[in-house]
């Protein structure tokens, strides 16, 4: 990154900037369960934590045998997460605050998710993000989700930001590895803590490796500034 160019930040949404994940999990336990699988619990669903929602069911589509379309399966699954969505998702508090400090420099910010827009949109109206990121690009409007870059690539377009001028905060190695592909740099906060270690968590620029319980704001923005 220049230091001479003002740095564009652009985040994950689930389990970055919300604590969306217990709710994509019942989302998908409930969905499930209307097909018949009564076993998905919480640690097969972290199997898919970084991974778009499409590429997620797909997955668990061919693992059950289901005879459901992929998009019957979506719209499912978007259907008991806009409804979890829209009565509780919590934002970090260090996130907020790290926004708040970024909008008040004039930093340029995106959201790039692995979800739909449908459920992008509800949890940043849901809990007052939209008024930060005007900016907002799902999985669902490039050709690949992570970790392949496409997501982040279309933010950094949208924004009129040079990829080498990006910083990308993840939560989950998918994420951490599409941003290394997309050349940005990244601040990696893993949601579940034992993959830190993972090889794309390794390659990230800076490392928060005991999660959101760790994360500073004030650390993180002078980093960004200053790094």
């Amino acid at each position: 990154m220049s230091l001479a160019r003002t740095p564009s930040v652009i985040f994950d949404l689930d389990g970055t900037l919300v604590d969306s994940e217990p709710n994509y999990y019942e989302a998908g336990r409930r969905l499930l369960a209307e097909y018949g699988v009564m076993d998905f619990g919480w640690e097969r669903h972290t199997d898919f934590i970084g991974i778009s929602t499409r590429e997620t069911l797909a997955a668990l589509r061919a693992e059950h045998g289901l005879t459901a379309s992929l998009d019957e399966l979506l719209a499912g699954k978007n259907r008991h997460y806009l409804q979890l969505a829209r009565a509780s998702t919590a934002v970090f508090p260090q996130m907020r605050v790290f926004v708040e400090l970024l909008r008040e420099r004039g930093v340029p910010m995106a959201v790039a998710s692995g979800s739909s827009p449908e459920g992008i949109d509800a949890v940043l109206s849901g809990t007052g993000l939209d008024a930060f990121f005007p900016t907002v690009v799902s999985a669902e409007e490039v050709p690949r989700g992570k970790p392949e870059p496409d997501v982040f690539l279309e933010a950094a377009r949208r924004l009129g930001a040079d990829p080498g001028d990006c910083v990308v905060l993840e939560d989950a190695p998918p994420g951490a590895a599409a941003a290394q592909a997309a050349g940005m740099r990244c601040i990696a906060i893993p949601y579940v803590k034992a993959t830190a270690g993972d090889p794309a968590f390794a390659a990230a620029d800076l490392l928060y490796a005991g999660g959101q319980e760790e994360f500073s704001a004030r650390a993180a923005y002078d980093w960004l500034l200053t790094g």
